[in-house]
């Protein structure tokens, strides 16, 4: 489908095909013939689909299609719904691109997910300054950055053309298209091998559940005229089911559009190579209300295209992680497809987010549910805890248009660089990152970024200098979560057992281990609360040494960290014989507001 060049033997053109369904007529005009408007028709194949080649069509050639038919008044000229690479939004004019890429060296493979820990970033605001704008170069440039952060997964907000110069993205007109301020296809190319190259997956956020609304009338509404009920054509519901509070829903339940969605689908992970896909409001494709257990608004045909999709990356490239954004707490989201699940990998968990965010934020410490804390912990889909992403920050979250503000702000607005909210924040950051389930943090967490997140903004990298120490905070929690000492890979276990929980002192601890024994067995302890201890007994799963391996008071992640001693401790038999249903007891040092993390 599309425009797609090809060469044989001395012979080289451009196939154009295109789904029109009650066109009369179709051609295709372009700079190849001086746009004009009649010099090559296409033909139909009989079954709404038209296609020609076209010898004079060439590599970066533009090109739109012209269609007559009885719904419309004259003729009309579209944009191709499958062009990758559309020039700007006042015309809209598609150009023909080579989809091969010289992937030389890309042997790539993707962490185990239990390994993975994800930064959230958004191309436009991630690094931009009056030297160079916010593109696939300018993220290309701190590859290193992140590397030596800790991440080894990007997962990149939705880069599909959209109207204006910035966009969180969730509004695409041209869903094969990149917008032409990130890059070009080869240029998101040369990003994703370059980040490969670093170590480091690709994640991409597509958004399938709705287009629009803005400059669809270019392309997909109405692309052969027709419509009913005064909606967008045959891309799109022309009933009751149009109904959404975005843009215009897909027809989910025509072979036409099941196909057009998944050749997109297939498209990023096969031709771009990205690693996984994030699926923005999969509860919008499957619900007109957008609701969970409402069926009278359920559409059907929207959850067997997401089994379709889902099987369909399964059979081809299992290795690649789907991800849905539902957040109605349904377990069937990422239950196996033979079970009548939507079968994806792993789901955005908003319950970890509201019950951790609602202890942190808490004005006063008597505020804070450590049953909370405790049940966020806990809080799992499946039984692999890989099957849900937590995070404390996200673009929604932190959103100036959803009235959002990053977590400092949440705590105390306008006080980011106060000692009680970067203490807090740094609390917060480490239980996502001890939590059983794929951590994930939004971009400019790592040194503090404060106040709205909006896509016309950017990240001020002065921060990195000026709270050196949260960022290197989160360097020590990344490595710690992804085991590269070799003594905490517990962190990336199955188990967890949260067997502490004071809420009088708002203290909590819990165990993560995968197989347990030395080096696998942590024991996590969190203090809410603005108190400070010398000696805290609790219990152990083993008896013996077990040694700090990091310390959230350390002076060294703040200048004005108390810098509490978290000592190393040795875990005996337990007064009485059982302390927190271990044999084994010891005694913790911890300052307020404070993570510790042992191992053996």
């Amino acid at each position: 489908m599309g425009a797609i060049p090809y060469a044989t033997g001395n012979n080289n053109g451009t196939t154009f095909r295109v789904w029109a369904h009650l066109a009369k007529q179709v051609w295709v005009t372009g700079t190849f013939n001086n746009w004009s408007s009649d010099a090559h028709p296409l033909f139909s194949e009989g079954n709404g689909y038209w296609s020609v080649d076209v010898p004079e069509a060439q590599i970066n050639h533009l090109y739109r299609y012209v269609i007559q038919s009885d719904y419309l008044q004259g003729l009309q000229w579209r944009t191709d719904p499958y062009c990758k690479c559309v020039q700007n939004n006042d015309t809209s004019d598609g150009t023909i691109v080579l989809s091969d890429f010289d992937w030389t060296d890309d042997r790539f493979a993707c962490p185990p997910w239990n390994d993975l820990v994800i930064y959230e970033l958004h191309v436009a605001s991630f690094n931009r300054d009056a030297a160079a704008e916010g593109d696939f170069g300018s993220i290309i440039a701190k590859l290193d950055y992140l590397h030596d952060l800790g991440v080894n997964a990007i997962e990149i907000m939705p880069i599909f053309g959209f109207p204006g110069n910035y966009s969180l993205g969730y509004n695409p007109a041209f869903p094969f298209d990149i917008e032409s301020n990130y890059g070009t296809p080869a240029g998101f190319k040369d990003f994703i091998k370059a980040a490969h190259q670093k170590g480091i997956a690709v994640i991409l956020d597509i958004v399938l559940n709705h287009f629009g609304p803005d400059d669809l009338d270019s392309s997909l509404r109405r692309l052969d005229g027709w419509s009913e009920n005064d909606k967008s054509g045959m891309y799109f519901y022309n009933d009751w089911r149009s109904e959404t509070a975005f843009g215009d829903r897909p027809d989910f339940g025509r072979g036409e559009v099941r196909q057009f969605l998944r050749d997109n689908v297939m498209m990023w992970l096969e031709e771009y190579r990205v690693d996984g896909l994030r699926f923005d409001s999969t509860v919008n494709i499957r619900n007109v209300k957008g609701r969970n257990d409402d069926p009278a608004a359920d559409i059907p045909e929207g959850w067997s295209f997401m089994q379709w999709i889902n099987n369909e990356v399964d059979n081809r490239a299992p290795w690649k992680l789907t991800i849905a954004e539902d957040l109605q707490e349904n377990d069937w989201i990422t239950r196996d497809t033979g079970d009548g699940g939507a079968g994806f990998d792993s789901q955005w968990d908003d319950t970890f987010y509201w019950k951790l965010n609602n202890a942190i934020v808490a004005n006063q410490d008597a505020g804070r549910s450590m049953f909370d804390v405790r049940d966020a912990l806990l809080h799992r889909f499946e039984a692999d805890f890989c099957t849900r992403v937590i995070y404390i920050n996200n673009h929604d979250k932190c959103a100036a248009i959803n009235n959002g503000f990053r977590l400092s702000d949440r705590i105390w607005m306008g006080n980011a660089d106060n000692w009680n909210v970067r203490k807090r924040c740094t609390l917060a950051a480490a239980i996502v990152l001890t939590a059983p389930g794929i951590p994930m943090i939004f971009q400019g967490d790592e040194f503090l970024e404060w106040g709205s997140w909006d896509p016309s903004s950017t990240l001020d990298w002065n921060k990195k200098n000026q709270f050196s120490g949260i960022w290197n905070l989160h360097h020590s929690l990344f490595h710690l979560r992804r085991n590269w000492f070799n003594n905490t890979a517990g962190l990336k276990g199955q188990h967890i057992n949260v067997f502490h929980v004071n809420d009088r002192d708002k203290m909590v601890a819990y165990h993560r281990w995968q197989n347990g024994g030395p080096g696998d067995d942590v024991i996590v302890v969190a203090n809410f609360a603005n108190t400070s201890y010398n000696s805290y007994t609790i219990g152990f799963p083993r008896a013996g040494n077990w040694y700090v391996r990091f310390n959230s008071d350390w002076n060294g992640y703040g200048y004005d960290f108390g810098n509490q001693p978290g000592y190393d401790t040795t875990a005996g038999d337990a007064a009485g014989g059982m302390a927190d249903d271990f044999p084994f007891a010891g005694n913790i040092g911890i300052g307020p507001y404070t993570v510790l993390i042992l191992s053996q």
